[in-house]
């Protein structure tokens, strides 16, 4: 994609360190075809995707993005200056994580996107609408430097199984880039007040692409998050809920390879996304909206207004 573009038992001020643990990780003028995916933006912050105890734990999360708004620099741009008019794309993620102990884990996300694409082609509009596996990611988790493991290093992979030869769409706007890509990451939190009730997080992740396929290098990405989470009580007997709050930024490079499109690649990105998660027992739920408050876009490129990201998990 040109720019391209994933909480836990409530447990009381005794066991609120490890909650945060698992909510740090998750963590140019002209016709142009171009558009930014910004799926990175959903590979860190808050969300379903952490260990937070020895053992298991299985989710399912949605995701949804709508691209429809021309982008240039650090502003709107008119739409007739980029051919691409519209992504609309479902995300379907599933994953698995497992911590054989307080040091050392495992992760996996296996992908399913479903997208609709809109491109003028001399003239003419023509829709592309697409379902496919995506890249399925493979990663580790150590964190040897505390008991609850709040601090801690992801390394990994992402596998080149989504589909890249959709007939219509450039490379930048199919699902799977072909490329196997190393992922390297890392994730911190702390408290901000003595009784718990504030704590804050952080995570950062590298995605560099380590192999081209067919004249297309997708472009490294650096995603961070930062936040602020709210231990704010019961809603009932059962389920609890914490309010959390967390501020997005991604650094996409320009893609590279003669089948990409380098002076319409590339990004600079600041989302804020206030969230909330509920806990019952071993079942969390999780919703987060993210707004773009700050975008610098190379050359003419699609993004969108908002995200909306839902999960829901189990651990054992």
């Amino acid at each position: 994609m040109k720019g391209s573009t994933r909480l836990a038992r409530y447990p009381g001020a005794a066991g609120f360190a490890a909650i945060l643990a698992f909510l740090a990780c998750l963590v140019v003028p002209g016709q142009a075809k171009a558009c930014a995916c910004g799926c990175g933006v959903f590979e860190v912050g808050s969300g379903l995707m952490r260990p937070v105890q020895v053992g298991g734990f299985a989710s399912f999360e949605y995701d949804y993005m709508n691209q429809n708004q021309n982008w240039s620099g650090k502003s709107k741009a008119p739409a007739e200056d980029n051919d691409d008019k519209q992504i609309r794309t479902n995300f379907y993620n599933a994953n698995f994580q497992y911590m054989f102990n307080q040091k050392w884990g495992v992760l996996a996300n296996v992908p399913v996107w479903n997208r609709y694409f809109q491109t003028e082609d001399d003239g003419e509009l023509n829709a592309y609408h697409y379902t496919s596996l995506g890249d399925i990611r493979l990663t580790g988790v150590y964190s040897p430097f505390s008991d609850n493991m709040c601090t801690g290093i992801t390394f990994g992979l992402k596998l080149p199984t989504g589909d890249y030869t959709y007939p219509g769409p450039d490379r930048d706007n199919q699902i799977g880039t072909g490329s196997t890509n190393s992922l390297l990451g890392g994730y911190h939190q702390g408290s901000v007040t003595a009784d718990n009730s504030w704590a804050w997080f952080a995570q950062v992740l590298w995605d560099n692409a380590l192999t081209w396929r067919n004249g297309y290098r997708p472009g490294d990405e650096v995603d961070l998050a930062a936040g602020l989470y709210f231990n704010a009580g019961q809603l009932s007997s059962k389920v609890s809920i914490a309010p959390v709050l967390t501020v997005l930024f991604s650094q996409r490079w320009r893609d590279s390879g003669e089948e990409a499109d380098p002076d319409n690649t590339g990004f600079t990105r600041v989302l804020i996304a206030p969230g909330v998660q509920f806990s019952l027992s071993d079942l969390q739920v999780y919703a987060q909206v993210g707004f773009p408050v700050f975008q610098d876009m190379n050359g003419n490129q699609l993004v969108t207004k908002e995200y909306y990201k839902f999960s829901v998990g189990y651990s054992f």
